[in-house]
């Protein structure tokens, strides 16, 4: 199994509870564990364009052949902006991998998107399809394009400090700064 060195992390920027529009997102791109570039874009809150804005970010970037991997903060940006996760993957043919700290509340979760979300049922059928979390490593992954094993070596291999990835550790703090003047901790 072959080490995936160049890696893309990706996360949104903080907003207010009664934030509407677009809301930044950030993208880090990483050689192992040193920082080579920052991509930046938006994805609209509780919108349907997260998948296409995060492929855009590496499409339209000049990291576009290096990048081996694609690192997601959650499986949603902005809110609720679901990323359907397998047509990123075959998008930009690059295995993708979803990880979070803490195994997500679906009920709630679905609740609030039967009740509170347009496009609730559409972005449920979504997140069903990523397939189940899963504990690897000491976090919660859904994958796409790799297996548990490579999954859990891609983990092992990009953490600096901490459970996260690098790449997703330093696009929060960098989408932190750039919604609030400055970084703060608790990727």
């Amino acid at each position: 199994m072959r080490a995936l060195s160049n890696l893309l992390g990706v996360d949104d920027a903080p907003f207010a509870r009664g934030h509407r529009g677009d809301v930044p997102i950030v993208g880090t791109v990483l050689t192992r564990h040193r920082l080579d570039g920052v991509v930046v874009g938006a994805a609209r809150r509780d919108g349907a364009n997260a998948t296409d804005r995060v492929a855009s970010l590496l499409e339209g970037s000049p990291f576009r052949e290096h990048v081996q991997a694609v690192l997601l903060d959650g499986i949603a940006l902005a809110g609720f902006n679901v990323i359907d996760l397998h047509a990123l993957a075959e998008r930009l043919a690059r295995p993708v991998l979803v990880v979070t700290r803490r195994a997500p509340d679906l009920a709630a979760i679905r609740r609030a998107l039967a009740t509170r979300v347009p496009g609730g049922a559409r972005k449920w059928r979504l997140i069903e399809r990523a397939g189940p979390m899963e504990p690897i490593e000491g976090v919660w992954v859904q994958r796409a394009g790799l297996s548990a094993a490579a999954a859990a070596r891609l983990l092992r291999d990009s953490r600096v400090q901490g459970l996260l990835p690098e790449p997703i550790r330093l696009a929060h703090l960098i989408a932190g700064a750039l919604a609030r003047g400055r970084s703060r901790g608790g990727a």
